[in-house]
């Protein structure tokens, strides 16, 4: 995150949230570019993120792979759905068990414009039926995509991203409605300029 503040990046994270400790969560996000990820892992760190994230991201990138393939997330197989399913029990487990929270990305691909994609919802209700305890905290996230805008290089200037967290939701009652509440919640939060 600090290596991009060169280029002008500013980073906002607002939680004015009373989101427990004690309790596993799921952390529910949009997703705009690979400098999401950072200042979820820097903001969030009491809650131990624990990331969903494509198989091949769990190799060929230092440090990356490395915590992924070792942190306790979950890498799955978008061509593999039985190994994906497997794989989200698992981690949704593991933050029943140890009061961890997993962060997943429901648009299942970053959106290179900033216009939210619809929620595929598969992975989301594995870990909703898997870690019932589960808090369920939606954030909105803006402008990380126009660090990525022209590619890998060069890098967008002057991007102000921002992280809203929203009110958390219990995770309770029928999946399918309280996904819908979730994905209205982020996508209001979400201002494409």
């Amino acid at each position: 995150m600090r290596c991009t503040n060169v280029l002008g990046t500013r980073y906002r994270f607002k939680n004015n949230q009373n989101i427990p400790t004690n309790r596993p969560l799921i952390i529910v996000t949009n997703h705009q570019s690979m400098y999401d990820i950072p200042p979820i892992i820097w903001y969030m760190r009491k809650y131990h993120p624990k990331f969903v994230s494509k198989i091949e991201l769990g190799k060929g990138i230092p440090s990356v792979s490395y915590n992924l393939r070792h942190s306790g997330s979950a890498l799955i197989d978008r061509k593999d759905p039985k190994q994906s399913i497997a794989e989200l029990q698992r981690l949704a487990k593991y933050i029943e068990e140890n009061n961890r929270s997993a962060v997943i990305f429901p648009e299942g691909t970053r959106s290179r414009t900033g216009v939210p994609k619809p929620f595929r919802t598969t992975g989301l209700k594995v870990l909703m039926k898997n870690a019932p305890s589960a808090l369920i905290v939606p954030i909105s996230i803006n402008n990380s995509w126009k660090l990525l805008r022209y590619g890998k290089s060069p890098m967008g200037l002057g991007s102000h991203v921002t992280f809203d967290v929203h009110p958390p939701i219990e995770n309770k009652g029928n999946a399918d409605e309280v996904i819908a509440q979730i994905e209205k919640q982020i996508v209001s939060g979400v201002k494409i300029k």
